[in-house]
C-alpha cells in the first residue's frame, strides 16, 4: 500500500499512474475534492494525515513547497519512525538535506526526488526522476519505475534537487529567450507559432555545442582555439540589444548576459572564449 500526501497536478498524476497499474493506494489533500477523481478509481480517501499513514509501505509526499511539507509530517512524525517517505516537493538542495536530518532524527529512512517531466508525461516515455537519500530505490523500483525512468544519484540527498535547479535553470532560460525572440519578430507580423516552428529546430542543433563548452570549463581551457571570444559576443549582444530596442522589445532578458560578457572583457579577458563566464558565475572572477 502507497500512500499519497497531496494531490495538485503532480501529486495526482503520481498516485493515478500508481493506481493504473494496479497498485493499493491510499491518498490525502487539505481540499478533498481532488481526492474524488481517484476514489471513483479504486484509492482509499483518508479524512486526515494521520489516517493517511497509519498504513503500511512508503509515503510519497508532493506538495507546494518545503515548508508545506513540515506542516503536513511534523504533526504525525513519531508515527512514521521506521517507515520510508519518498518526497517529490519541489525543494532547494539545502532544503532537502534539512529534511533527510530531520528524518533521521525521527527514524524515518527519507528518499528526496526530483521529478523531470510535467503531469501529462508521469508513465509515460521521456519522463525522468533524479533521487538521492537513503538506497532504497532498488526496494522500490517497481513503484518509482511506474512514473519514470529511475536515476539514483547518490546518498546525499541534495543531488537530486540540485540537478533539479540546475536544469530548470537552463529551461526557464531558454524559454525566455525564445518569448524575448516572439516578441521581436511579433513586430513584423510573424505569429509565435510560426517563429517556434523556425526556432525549435535551431535551439536543438546549438545543443549539441554543450559537450564542448563543457569539456572547456572542464579543462579550464579558454584559450583553446576554434572558441568565440568574449570581445566578439560583446558585440553580438550589443547588436542583439539594440535590434531588440528598435522592436520595441524590453532588453531585461539580455542585459545580464550583456553584463556578465562586459565585466569579463573589462578584466582583461576579452580575447579568451566565452565560456569563461563560468568563472564569473562560480565566483572566481
Amino acid at each position: 500500500m502507497s500512500t499519497f500526501l497531496g494531490l495538485g497536478a503532480m501529486g495526482s498524476a503520481l498516485a493515478t499512474t500508481t493506481l493504473d497499474a494496479g497498485g493499493p493506494v491510499t491518498v490525502w489533500n487539505r481540499d478533498p475534492r481532488r481526492a474524488r477523481p481517484l476514489a471513483e478509481r479504486g484509492a482509499t480517501v483518508a479524512g486526515g494525515v494521520a489516517d493517511a499513514v497509519a498504513g503500511s509501505g512508503p509515503i510519497v509526499v508532493c506538495l507546494f513547497d518545503h515548508r508545506s511539507v513540515h506542516d503536513v509530517l511534523d504533526p504525525v512524525a513519531a508515527s512514521l519512525s521506521g517507515r520510508t517517505v519518498i518526497n517529490l516537493t519541489t525543494t532547494t538542495p539545502g532544503e532537502a538535506r534539512e529534511l533527510a536530518a530531520w528524518s533521521a532524527g525521527h527514524g524515518i529512512t527519507y528518499l528526496d526526488g526530483a521529478i523531470l517531466a510535467v503531469p501529462e508525461m508521469i508513465g509515460g516515455p521521456g519522463s525522468v526522476v533524479f533521487y538521492s537519500g537513503a538506497d532504497v530505490v532498488g526496494e522500490h523500483k517497481e513503484l518509482l519505475d511506474r512514473w519514470g525512468e529511475s536515476v539514483y544519484l547518490g546518498a546525499d540527498a541534495g543531488l537530486a534537487p540540485v540537478y533539479d535547479m540546475a536544469m530548470l535553470t537552463g529551461m526557464y532560460t531558454m524559454v525566455a529567450g525564445f518569448l524575448h525572440g516572439a516578441a521581436m519578430v511579433a513586430a513584423e507580423g510573424v505569429t509565435a507559432t510560426e517563429f517556434a516552428r523556425r526556432q525549435a529546430p535551431f535551439l536543438a542543433a546549438m545543443t549539441a555545442g554543450l559537450a564542448g563548452y563543457a569539456a572547456t570549463v572542464d579543462a579550464r581551457d579558454y584559450a583553446g582555439e576554434g572558441q568565440q571570444s568574449l570581445r566578439f559576443t560583446e558585440t553580438a549582444l550589443a547588436a542583439l540589444l539594440r535590434a531588440s530596442t528598435e522592436q520595441g522589445v524590453a532588453t531585461d532578458v539580455l542585459e545580464p548576459m550583456r553584463d556578465l560578457v562586459a565585466r569579463q572583457v573589462a578584466a582583461g579577458h576579452g580575447d579568451l572564449g566565452t565560456a569563461r563566464i563560468y568563472e564569473e558565475l562560480r565566483g572566481t572572477r
